[in-house]
């Protein structure tokens, strides 16, 4: 549908033009478009704004990657995992080391990893 239409204005919140749409949406407007509908010969006003923001908890490792996981001297579950996995400890950092192919699928370790 958008692929028929021409668009002649792109605007920014804030310009002229997109007031109304400011206040409509507020911070969450990113940018205002203006297209022409040749087939019905219609204006069309599109907003595009943002519906959800949440950080990025997904960081890539590679399986050779040598991680940080932080892990509590009381937690020895987990220190066990660790120590199966081929962790090492590091008394300067405070955490243990890990290759993370080791550590991928256990999501309860992943989630420790301490990024640097």
């Amino acid at each position: 549908m958008l692929k028929e239409m021409k668009a002649y204005g792109h605007l920014k919140p804030g310009q002229k033009g997109t007031q109304r749409l400011v206040t409509r949406f507020g911070a969450a407007l990113v940018c205002v478009r203006y297209r022409y509908d040749e087939r019905t010969g219609d204006n069309l006003t599109t907003a595009e704004i943002i519906v959800d923001r949440r950080p990025r908890l997904t960081f890539r490792y590679r399986d050779t990657d040598m991680v940080a996981v932080a892990v509590p001297y009381t937690e020895t579950a987990l220190r066990e995992k660790l120590k199966a996995a081929g962790g090492r400890w590091n008394p300067e950092e405070r955490v243990w080391r890990v290759c993370f192919g080791a550590i991928r699928g256990d999501t309860t370790l992943v989630e420790r990893i301490v990024r640097e």
